[in-house]
């Protein structure tokens, strides 16, 4: 039996059965003392994580001696590959292992791939010693170091992006939904989250990154490998001042059961809401979820709660007869998609920073003297930029907004993730802009524009200022619209849009190059970049984003949150607008 009570329009509840383990959790446990392990933690991993990734378009091109195309290719699908396994990991924290197992064997595959990956490199790729700088190219890898290298990096793909979902979440069931404080701090974890992230890739952005420009790839590799190391012990220190949640059990079962049942009743008319099959009392069917309420979104699904004569003649089957709740579940995750799919194309001009960006500031003035500026080192204005605005944000931004909507929260989730729509686009109008003045300051016979590499600078900001909207808001929108059950999902959502986005940037690219190759034309996305015409290219991402952003506003305005139901018959609105307490 849940006992529940309402104050300031948050649910609070107790779990008397012990289905939900937070709920039972010593008060010495959670809290920001714990999280600020997880933060620590993410902040590590996030550095040693990008120390490989930022960098490994040039890898690619200086040491496996690919040309500018396949290794944007193939950077956006190493990227694509590490968000999608955020649903591996989701999966599997939801329904079986729990956030913590997930998050400790999946932090131990990344470093097993980081310490396979500096062994790599060093006995197998970087030859001669120092190459893969920016005047001596490798010489021709093995097969086997090839081989060593791409089972490297997808361990480490597989381990970062299998944890992400689960920390995140993990860190978010360190403040109990029964303190008003503690709701609070519970919203402002994610803004932390992200600063975090942003904060270890800045040191991986700047220091590493000018290492390994310089051909000390080794080095760079072996630093990352140290940082996750720590980050790992840091996360099992704290094992015993966590808050634990259970496992909700497997949802996919749940999920098929509502439309199977649905299905079967195909020709039956859907009952009145209070009609409805749900179990009495405060108990969930779903084990250590709170009940939801009924919505009138996808009015079909509930036919699978519909009681007919045959359900009560028979022993309960879940296939045939489902509670409102287990239907609420399955209308909750095709509510989320619509909204979900329109993040995508925002992911595709977010991971041009690790491609196409790094290739344009690579054929850009970046000497000052003695002092060589490398061309993944500025995303450090992107990190910069994020580090900035989330403050400002929380800070400025969210009191202001507070008190011209009335809404304590300050602008919505839905509304942030439009703001970080518009700014993703003028991110890219500015990168095209950049680019035609790029072209225009070529010198006949050199390799680099004689364009400062510092006009870069208005591109990464605009993409970082609209990765604290997009993402942030994507993480609370995404996590606090996601049944009890199914919470790491939720956050995976976030995270499998950026590996479609990859995906869909590979596709782009290669779409476009087989086009605007035809009659023996360069291309837009030439191996030689002053012949071509990657500011097209950024034209082309900036229509289709506002293409999206109108396709978005239609979704946001849709969409419906999710309703969670007390004891007392009272439903609490869980949504992008402030919570707001209605009787039912």
């Amino acid at each position: 039996m849940e006992l529940f009570n309402f104050s300031n329009g948050a649910v609070k509840g107790r779990d008397e059965n012990a289905s939900n383990e937070q709920a039972i959790a010593p008060k010495s446990t959670g809290g920001w003392k714990w999280a600020s392990f997880l933060l620590v933690n993410q902040g590590l991993a996030t550095l040693a994580f990008f120390g490989v990734g930022v960098n490994l378009v040039l890898f690619l091109t200086r040491v496996l001696g690919h040309d500018n195309a396949t290794a944007a290719n193939s950077v956006s699908k190493w990227t694509g590959t590490v968000y999608l396994c955020s649903l591996i990991g989701a999966f599997l924290s939801d329904s079986y292992w729990g956030r913590y197992l997930t998050c400790a064997v999946f932090q131990s595959i990344f470093v097993l791939g980081l310490t396979l990956l500096s062994v790599t490199s060093s006995v197998y790729l970087i030859k001669p010693e120092g190459c893969g700088n920016e005047d001596m190219m490798c010489m021709a890898p093995s097969s086997a170091g090839v081989a060593l290298f791409y089972l490297s990096t997808y361990l480490i793909a597989f381990g970062y992006g299998g944890c992400q979902p689960a920390i995140a979440t993990f860190g978010a069931n360190q403040f109990d939904e029964k303190n008003p404080k503690e709701i609070k701090s519970k919203e402002a974890f994610f803004s932390y989250f992200y600063f975090a992230l942003n904060a270890g890739s800045l040191l991986s952005n700047t220091i590493l990154v000018y290492y390994e420009d310089s051909g000390q790839w080794t080095l760079g590799f072996f630093v990352s490998t140290v940082s996750a190391v720590i980050a790992l012990v840091l996360f099992w220190i704290g094992t015993c001042g966590y808050r634990h949640v259970k496992p909700c059990g497997n949802p996919l079962p749940r999920i098929a059961q509502v439309f199977v049942a649905a299905t079967r009743k195909m020709n039956v008319l859907p009952t009145k809401e209070g009609d409805l099959y749900e179990l009495e009392g405060s108990e969930s069917a779903i084990k250590g979820s709170r009940k939801i309420c009924h919505s009138c979104e996808f009015a079909f699904l509930d036919k699978a709660a519909t009681i007919t004569e045959d359900d009560l003649c028979h022993p309960r089957n879940p296939w045939r007869l489902c509670t409102v709740t287990q239907v609420e579940e399955a209308k909750c995750v095709l509510k989320m998609l619509p909204v979900w799919l329109c993040t995508i194309i925002y992911s595709v001009v977010f991971t041009q920073m690790a491609s196409l960006f790094v290739e344009q500031g690579d054929v850009m003035r970046s000497k000052f003297g003695k002092f060589h500026v490398p061309a993944a080192s500025m995303s450090a204005f992107d990190i910069c930029s994020v580090l900035i605005c989330t403050g400002l944000y929380r800070q400025i931004l969210v009191p202001l907004a507070g008190r011209l909507t009335s809404n304590p929260r300050g602008l919505t989730e839905l509304q942030r993730m439009g703001v970080g729509l518009i700014f993703g686009m003028l991110a890219m109008v500015a990168a095209g802009a950049t680019e035609i003045q790029r072209l225009k300051h070529i010198e006949p016979g050199k390799k680099s524009s004689s364009l400062s590499i510092f006009w870069q600078t208005p591109q990464y900001v605009l993409v970082g200022v609209s990765e604290v909207f997009m993402y942030v808001g994507q993480l609370e929108f995404f996590n606090g619209q996601a049944p009890d059950g199914i919470k790491s999902f939720g956050s995976s959502l976030c995270m499998a849009s950026i590996s479609l986005g990859n995906f869909v940037s590979s596709w782009l690219v290669t779409m476009v190059t087989a086009i605007t190759t035809r009659g023996n034309e360069p291309g837009w996305i030439p191996q030689d970049l002053n012949e071509g015409h990657i500011d097209r290219f950024y034209f082309l991402l900036a229509v289709l984003t506002a293409f999206d952003f109108v396709i978005y506003l239609f979704c946001a305005k849709w969409y419906n949150s999710i309703n969670l139901e007390a004891d007392n018959k009272t439903a609490v609105r869980i949504g992008p607008e402030e919570q707001v307490v209605d009787r039912v």
